[in-house]
């Protein structure tokens, strides 16, 4: 069986066009959008996820503010610092660079943030507007995930779908999403976690699968049927000698394997990743046109 890889470039570069032509339209009402982005320390992995973010405002038009705050930073400090940006005008979207440093409470965090200003969709009134079928914008990265999907015309009315992972970011936003009527939905839906017993008996009934586990090489050809879809959303950095920086970066797949049963499969790096980025900057223009009324 041929494995087809999603390429997930290709399907974010294509969307772009439509975010563009929806900023200008924004820009000709003398509507400015800035998204103001938080890190905190020195993560190579958030510094890297920090500048593309960038890099792509910059490439749509979309003016940024970035606000680096020490490690050590309080709770209470980054409070402040979120309410003065709820306060501020200019400022369009926030967006936390997760994860956050172990003293930090990161639901007292994301539910500080106004969730008009919400681009992640992490506060508890866009998470519920998403469960209930009413959003006005959806998470990143699951929203990259379903539209990769139709625009690789999968079919997900009825197919079996099963989640490894039950985070707030990938897992449970996922699940609440494919359960709806609808495009790209309409389908039934296991999640699995660490507590989750028999896991490959589960896994082998999937028609799509997705990986959020962040282990590499934990998804092997025994734990997916014949011509699965799988959509793998981790990203583990590991060593590599022959690579100039000693790393690579790698999903949750053991590629070697899968791809040989599998009839669909998302690359590490350029499968999930690009979408998720496209949907930041998706959510990010549409929070501006709901308040307008647009």
């Amino acid at each position: 069986m041929s494995c087809e890889l999603i390429d997930g470039n290709k399907i974010a570069s294509e969307l772009y066009g439509g975010i563009k032509e929806r900023i200008a339209a924004l820009k000709v009402r003398g509507c400015s959008l800035c998204l103001a982005f938080i890190l905190l320390g020195n993560d190579p992995a958030s510094e890297v996820y920090a500048k593309m973010k960038y890099k792509k405002c910059v490439e749509l038009g979309i003016g940024s503010m970035t606000f680096r705050l020490p490690e050590d930073t309080t709770e209470e400090m980054l409070l402040k610092k979120i309410d003065e940006l709820n306060a501020d005008p200019s400022i369009q979207g926030i967006l936390i660079q997760l994860p956050l440093p172990k003293h930090i409470n990161e639901n007292k965090i994301t539910n500080a943030i106004d969730p008009m200003k919400d681009v992640d969709c992490l506060h508890p009134h866009n998470v519920g507007r998403i469960l209930i079928g009413n959003p006005i914008i959806l998470p990143a990265t699951p929203a990259g995930i379903q539209q990769l999907l139709i625009r690789s015309g999968v079919e997900t009315a009825s197919k079996h779908v099963v989640i490894l992972g039950r985070s707030n970011i990938v897992g449970k936003p996922l699940a609440a999403m494919l359960l709806q009527e609808g495009k790209g939905a309409d389908s039934t839906v296991t999640v699995v976690h660490s507590m989750t017993k028999n896991l490959a008996d589960i896994t082998n009934q999937a028609d799509i699968l997705v990986s959020s586990l962040g282990k590499p090489g934990s998804i092997t050809a025994d734990m997916i049927k014949e011509g699965a879809i799988v959509i793998d959303v981790g990203i583990n950095r590991i060593s590599d000698p022959s690579s100039s920086k000693g790393t690579k970066l790698v999903g949750d797949v053991e590629v070697e394997s899968v791809i040989k049963k599998a009839s669909m499969l998302t690359p590490v790096p350029g499968g999930v990743g690009p979408m998720t980025i496209y949907m930041l900057m998706n959510n990010m223009v549409t929070m501006v046109e709901h308040q307008l009324g647009c």
